[in-house]
């Protein structure tokens, strides 16, 4: 007896921009593997007798190795239950999605893939501006600011990076963007580019800074900080 997975995308934190379809899998499930980043109220929609198990993954911080968390969905799926993969934002950015379908494409388990509010998104939304603007910023990119090592990616398009009329959303980008600052800024990106900085979207914490690339950069080499953000840069994170 195989059992079958949803992967449902909590959003960025606030329990209600969960879509209604993933809450109605997550009140179903037997089974729930969850994100730090897809925690907290969320939760609540669950089952009172579900199992709840912690597979998140945060920067330097003890965390699920990614195969065990494959195991974990292969494993608990083969029993024949009802199983949620939950994951913060949208699990299809950023968030290890192909990995894990993988994994149960190999031992011939079906899912299903419940899309959600990206980080991007919800920090455009918070800071009260748009991703695109005609004429000035018609382009949006997602980038991560991380490699598996947690250095800055040495194989990025940095001409892309660098063009001030494109929207830009960073994720795991805190501790390396002044390195990736000073590489735009050495590629034509002008330093005083506004920038918004949008920690804890969706929580309680949640904090906001506008300024510029250049300002940003010397705030982050300052003080990291520990809360999980995303970086927007362009023409449209000043307004």
């Amino acid at each position: 007896m195989s059992g079958f997975v949803s992967f449902v995308s909590a959003g960025p934190g606030d329990p209600d921009l969960i879509t209604l379809k993933g809450a109605a899998r997550l009140q179903a499930a037997d089974v729930v593997l969850y994100d730090d980043l897809a925690s907290g109220g969320i939760l609540d929609k669950a089952r009172k007798d579900a199992h709840l198990v912690n597979v998140g993954k945060r920067a330097g911080r003890p965390s699920a190795k990614q195969d065990y968390v494959n195991h974990l969905l292969v494993e608990h799926a083969k029993t024949g239950v009802r199983v949620v993969r939950l994951k913060s934002g949208d699990s299809g950015v950023f968030g290890r999605l192909e990995e894990e379908t993988s994994a149960l494409r190999a031992a011939g388990i079906g899912f299903e893939i419940i899309p959600g509010v990206s980080s991007a998104s919800a920090a455009a939304a918070a800071a009260a501006i748009p991703l695109t603007r005609r004429h000035t910023a018609r382009r949006v990119q997602f980038v991560t600011g991380s490699d598996v090592t947690g250095d800055l990616p040495e194989d990025l398009n940095w001409s892309a990076l660098a063009d001030p009329y494109a929207t830009t959303a960073v994720y795991m980008g805190k501790r390396n963007f002044p390195e990736l600052a000073r590489r735009l800024i050495d590629r034509g990106l002008p330093p005083q580019t506004p920038a918004l900085l949008a920690e804890s979207v969706g929580h309680s914490t949640q904090r906001l800074v506008r300024t510029s690339v250049s300002g940003l950069a010397g705030l982050l080499q300052a003080d990291p900080g520990m809360g999980a953000a995303v970086i927007l840069y362009g023409p449209l994170a000043e307004e």
